[in-house]
């Protein structure tokens, strides 16, 4: 991705470069709008909330997850915030050409997240990320929990590697999951040596799931029982992954 995004730029002739991503599909008025807010806000990107949809039962379930704040967090276009704000990083971003010369190209050495590298040194620079609520678009989810967990498993390795380049870049909910994490092998390894960390243990897992299983129910209740059994599975592997 990174490779052809840096082909595409050197090849552009346009004073707006918009990046329209696979599994994705763009409102008829995207364009306009963005180019509209670039024009008129003190801006270098534009972006807007990401409608996440399945095509399955399974990819309809994970569409809900993806879009549920106990699955990823407080990401404004996931979970499809209606406030103009500015952020962190924007899906689907538009951006002036003059801003992409002076940050330069995306890492070629991100398969992942290059995105959100690039967004924060848009940011180091001085540079702000427009949040609007009508730029809009529609992403299609992974039609199964396999590949949910392989594309999971991938934003979390590269989040390593943006990390080592930019420390000062992480927010504390990009932190949770991998302490849940940590707090489970250190709880299961220390398990076998000590009682305390059993009842450690077997409180985590259990606070885990009764928060899992009612946020489950939740959005069971409103979009259809039918994504109950697949739910908790689901959020654990966004977690866990």
């Amino acid at each position: 991705v990174p490779v052809g995004l840096n082909i595409a730029i050197a090849k552009a002739k346009g004073e707006i470069v918009v990046r329209v991503d696979g599994h994705c599909v763009i409102a008829p008025d995207y364009v306009r709008r963005c180019v509209e807010y670039l024009e008129r806000e003190p801006v270098v990107g534009v972006g807007g909330p990401m409608e996440t949809i399945g095509e399955t039962p399974t990819a309809r379930t994970i569409a809900l997850a993806m879009s549920s704040p106990f699955g990823v967090g407080n990401s404004a276009f996931r979970v499809r915030v209606n406030v103009h704000r500015y952020v962190d990083t924007i899906p689907f971003p538009a951006y002036r050409m003059s801003t992409l010369q002076a940050a330069g190209p995306f890492d070629e050495t991100l398969i992942r997240n290059q995105d959100d590298e690039y967004n924060y040194r848009l940011r180091a620079m001085g540079g702000k990320l427009l949040f609007a609520p009508d730029v809009r678009s529609k992403y299609y989810s992974r039609s199964s929990l396999r590949a949910l967990w392989k594309q999971y498993f991938q934003y979390g390795f590269f989040k390593v590697r943006v990390l080592q380049k930019h420390p000062a870049q992480f927010s504390l909910r990009q932190f949770v999951p991998p302490a849940f994490v940590g707090a489970l092998l250190v709880g299961l390894v220390s398990s076998v040596f000590t009682v305390p960390m059993r009842y450690f243990l077997l409180g985590l897992i259990l606070t885990y799931g009764v928060v899992n299983l009612g946020v489950s129910l939740r959005i069971a209740m409103h979009h259809g029982w039918e994504h109950l059994l697949r739910l908790p599975l689901t959020f654990a592997i966004l977690h866990i992954a």
